[in-house]
Order: structure tokens, then C-alpha cells, then sequence
């Protein structure tokens, strides 16, 4: 156990966010994707990212998959693990959002403490819930992974949607049907709400 009394973190000696905003010329802010696996929050980043990068704007993504093989790769799918996942992620979102990086998450994120906890951890005015509201039946038609077969067959214990439960947001900022929505009409939606919080002008 770590004794705190013996940790004097230097956060007043450092260069503040508003410098690396300055020098990135954008503000950051945190971009939080929410859904049922298979709904298209990873293909939405990831276009969302490149348009932003095309704008020179500088983004990091942080995708499920790729977390839980680093950084939380010792965690599993129980209810506090999935805590503790999200936890840390919100944690890594923050030293990105400080650094004045426009950061996009994209995780299940099942239900609605542990979003709070990650807008909390992060700051609530940086933080920007988007709901990718695609049905399960549209979810499970894709199962680009096989996952929802797994999950029906008992093959995968606590999957959200099928043994788990989901609890969909009361107020993002934003929701996405992508059933409904193209890649494109749902990307331009997005920056619409995104570009006139984190254009250099605005500073």
C-alpha cells in the first residue's frame, strides 16, 4: 500500500493546460462514446479522428479493445472490474484532456454511475457524452465479432444486452442511430457540436 503522505506532486511547477492549448491551438475537450457493443462507436471515432485531423486538430483515441489489452489487461468483465476499467481510462482521458488533447473514448460504458464517475474524474464541462443508440437487433444482425452468438449460447459470462444490462444515457449530448445514420451524417453531427468548442479562436 502506497503511503500518501509520502507523495508531493509538483502540479503547481508545471506548465498549466491553457500553455499546451495555446501551443496545440485548440482547446481540448472529451469526446465519450457509449453504446452497445456493435453499435459503431470505434468506426465513428476513427472517422471522427480524421476529420479532425484533417482541420489540424490533434486527437488520441482510446478504444476498448485496445485498452483492455494494455494498460487494463488484467482485468476481467465482472462488475468491479468494469469499474475499475473505466476508471482508469477516465483517469488516462484526463492527463490527455490536461495536455490539451481532443480525446475520444470509445467504450460500453453500461450504465449511468460509471459514466458519472468518468465525467467526474474528468471534469463534468469537459466532458461530452455521445450515445450511439443503434438497437440490438441492429447490433447483433453485424456481430462483426461473434460475439452476441457467444454471449446467447452462455459461451460469454455478464455481455451487455444479453446477460448484462444496458442503461441507456438520460441527456447526452448527442445520440446516433447508426440504423438510421450514415458514417458521414454522423460524423458532420458530431462536428457540429464538437468544432465551436475546440477551435483556436475561441480561446
Amino acid at each position: 500500500m502506497t503511503d500518501n503522505n509520502n507523495i508531493y506532486p509538483i502540479f503547481d511547477r508545471m506548465l498549466t493546460r491553457e500553455d499546451k492549448e495555446t501551443l496545440l491551438k485548440q482547446r481540448s475537450v472529451m469526446i465519450w462514446f457509449t453504446g452497445l457493443s456493435g453499435s459503431g462507436k470505434s468506426t465513428i471515432a476513427i472517422a471522427l479522428e480524421r476529420e479532425l485531423h484533417k482541420r489540424g486538430l490533434l486527437c488520441r483515441i482510446l478504444d476498448g479493445d485496445n485498452i483492455r489489452s494494455g494498460i487494463n489487461n488484467n482485468l476481467g468483465f465482472t462488475e468491479a472490474d468494469r469499474v475499475e476499467n473505466i476508471r482508469r481510462i477516465a483517469e488516462v482521458s484526463k492527463l490527455f484532456i490536461d495536455t490539451g488533447v481532443i480525446t475520444i473514448a470509445a467504450f460500453i460504458s453500461p450504465n449511468s454511475d460509471i459514466r458519472e464517475m468518468a465525467a467526474n474524474i474528468i471534469g463534468q464541462d469537459d466532458f461530452l457524452e455521445i450515445y450511439v443508440s443503434t438497437p440490438i437487433e441492429e447490433c447483433e444482425r453485424r456481430d462483426v465479432k461473434g460475439l452476441y452468438a457467444k454471449a446467447r449460447k452462455g459461451e460469454i459470462k455478464n455481455f451487455t444486452g444479453i446477460s448484462a444490462p444496458f442503461e441507456a444515457p438520460a441527456h447526452p449530448a448527442l445520440m446516433l442511430d447508426t440504423s438510421v445514420l450514415s458514417l458521414e451524417e454522423s460524423v458532420n453531427k458530431l462536428l457540429e457540436l464538437i468544432l465551436p468548442k475546440i477551435q483556436k479562436n475561441n480561446i
